[in-house]
């Protein structure tokens, strides 16, 4: 780059893109810091590295189980949901999630605590399950294990999207080499600190998350000239402000956006592109919201009971009264940051329209509203902190699913059946290179940059909400389930996740809705009724459940 070169990028929008790019160096350095600050610490046996301990802080353990669950998908992919067709499909989520993570808190986290510990002192999700039943052969490690393995790879997947989408949207450069960089900064990290160090970061992450969802939505509603003039501007979209109808973008052939089918996306792209009037975006008659639509979302509150990365932070907490106050330091951060995340993308329809005209690039909405609102003066020193909220909320979840799965592949496979007399700095080396192997395939699945972070997102939860959902509520609170039903219910809801996905879905009507609620069901079947027709539980495996449910963690 010659000097005229220089010259000219430090001018104009170069020197934007450049304060931006400082700001988020800035960012990610403290980050790392965070990772060398507890590595010696993590680093001096395999519990620490994997679970911390046992040593995490009420704000602690709330901010970054939230942070790690929301991941991307808070600033980018559920923004883009609210841009493209309006509150309804958002709205119905948000509120499904929240309520899932209050019941999961209030009846879950201290049950799982305290049974954790009488399980053997269990540190990983899988081991738990085992030691529950207390199984000689290693069956439930290696389900739990296997699918915490598929699921949490496209779940990195969907950060690594992200990744690529924020760096090659900022910085106009290929979607690939930017996913490429964002995936080895969140492995390098991960495999650098371990637990501690995620949920540290986890924890200022989940602040700057919400910091900078709230200067967002505020800068829009200012912009707009207030809130009535955010609802002016989109009132006139069918369907676009209700809770029981939704909006239906339309392309350039009067079609349905949603309508489209993979035969005639095949034959043309484009017909997933929206059509533009005068400027102004397509929209036809809204469709009907109906009850079992709504339910469908709603049921993403039960994906929480089933998910490693919040489920662990129950675990890791030093004390058990200590969840109370984390519950509610958790529902403070989770209804507002989902209130505002689906509003900036009602903001962003108002004021930029036909910035995004396909329901991927919808996902940029955030992006557009930061960089358009903080483009001059020293703003975009601001922009660049806000942005690191998009990347906080990637790292947060990335290395939360990164470790989880490295840990369930080198804890309770390799240690547990492959090399059971194989050390703690052999089970964490294991790991590393577990972790590296992962990332790899995620960044694999990554390589789409027209993946919807938003689908894929949800097809991950639901993996682990009826995976592991029904069996935590059954392991938790029935005592009459076996191992033979907890096998049962793990493989019978992930295996109904990828039927109802990829075969019964397709038939379209009532088959339509989103295959958690029904793998979640079918799960919960199969654990009652395999429980039953098979021999109950020993007496010890009964004495542990009533000692857990009388308040006792140890004999």
């Amino acid at each position: 780059m010659d000097g005229n070169m220089i010259k000219s990028f430090l001018s104009g929008d170069g020197a934007k893109t450049l304060q931006i790019l400082i700001a988020m160096i800035v960012y990610m350095a403290a980050v790392v810091v965070i990772g060398l600050v507890f590595a010696k610490r993590a680093n001096k046996s395999s519990e620490n590295y994997f679970l911390g301990g046992r040593s995490l802080g009420p704000w602690v353990t709330a901010m970054s189980a939230e942070a790690s669950d929301m991941s991307g998908w808070l600033l980018m992919g559920l923004p883009g949901v609210a841009y493209w067709c309006g509150l309804a499909d958002a709205s119905w989520t948000a509120i499904g999630l929240a309520i899932g993570t209050y019941f999961n808190w209030l009846i879950v986290s201290k049950r799982l605590r305290r049974y954790s510990i009488r399980a053997n002192n269990s540190i990983t999700l899988p081991e738990f399950f085992s030691n529950r039943f207390r199984e000689k052969k290693k069956v439930i490690v290696s389900i739990a294990a296997l699918f915490i393995l598929i699921f949490f790879t496209v779940y990195a997947s969907s950060c690594f999207v992200t990744c690529g989408k924020l760096f090659s949207t900022l910085f106009d450069m290929p979607y690939i080499p930017m996913m490429l960089v964002g995936a080895v900064f969140v492995l390098v990290y991960t495999i650098l600190g371990g637990f501690l160090a995620e949920s540290a970061s986890d924890f200022m992450q989940g602040i700057v998350m919400f910091v900078a969802l709230t200067v967002v939505v505020v800068m829009g509603i200012v912009k707009a000239g207030g809130f009535s003039e955010v609802f002016e501007n989109v009132k006139e979209i069918p369907g676009f402000l209700e809770f029981f109808n939704i909006a239906e973008p339309l392309n350039s052939m009067g079609q349905a956006i949603s309508s489209v089918t993979e035969e005639q996306l095949a034959l043309d792209p484009t017909l997933k592109t929206q059509h533009v009037l005068n400027g102004v975006p397509s929209f036809g008659a809204s469709s009907e919201y109906g009850v079992l639509r709504i339910c469908s979302m709603l049921a993403w509150g039960l994906g929480y009971f089933g998910m490693p990365q919040v489920l662990l932070r129950f675990m890791a907490i030093r004390k058990e009264k200590e969840l109370k106050s984390s519950r509610r330091i958790a529902m403070v951060w989770v209804v507002i940051s989902l209130a505002v995340a689906v509003f900036i993308g009602v903001v962003g329809r108002s004021l930029f329209p036909t910035a995004h005209l396909t329901s991927g690039g919808a996902e940029n909405i955030f992006i557009t509203l930061t960089t358009t609102f903080l483009s001059s003066g020293f703003l975009p020193i601001l922009a660049g902190f806000i942005m690191a909220g998009i990347l906080a909320a990637t790292i947060s979840s990335s290395d939360s699913y990164l470790l989880i799965a490295a840990s369930a592949f080198a804890k309770n496979i390799y240690q547990g059946i492959f090399k059971k007399g194989a050390t703690d700095k052999q089970v964490m080396r294991m790991s590393r290179i577990t972790l590296l192997v992962i990332a790899i395939i995620a960044a694999v699945i990554a390589l789409d940059e027209n993946s919807v972070i938003f689908g894929i997102v949800s097809f991950a939860w639901a993996g682990f909400g009826a995976t592991f959902g029904p069996l935590m509520l059954f392991s938790l609170f029935w005592k009459r389930i076996n191992r033979a039903g907890a096998i049962a219910g793990m493989v019978g809801g992930a295996g109904m996740v990828f039927l109802w996905k990829l075969v019964i879905s397709k038939l379209g009507g009532a088959f339509g809705i989103y295959e958690l609620l029904p793998a979640f069901i079918f799960s919960a079947i199969c654990i009652v009724v395999v429980s039953l027709i098979t021999a109950p539980p020993s007496k010890e495996i009964l004495d542990d459940f009533e000692a857990v449910k009388n308040g006792k963690a140890e004999d």
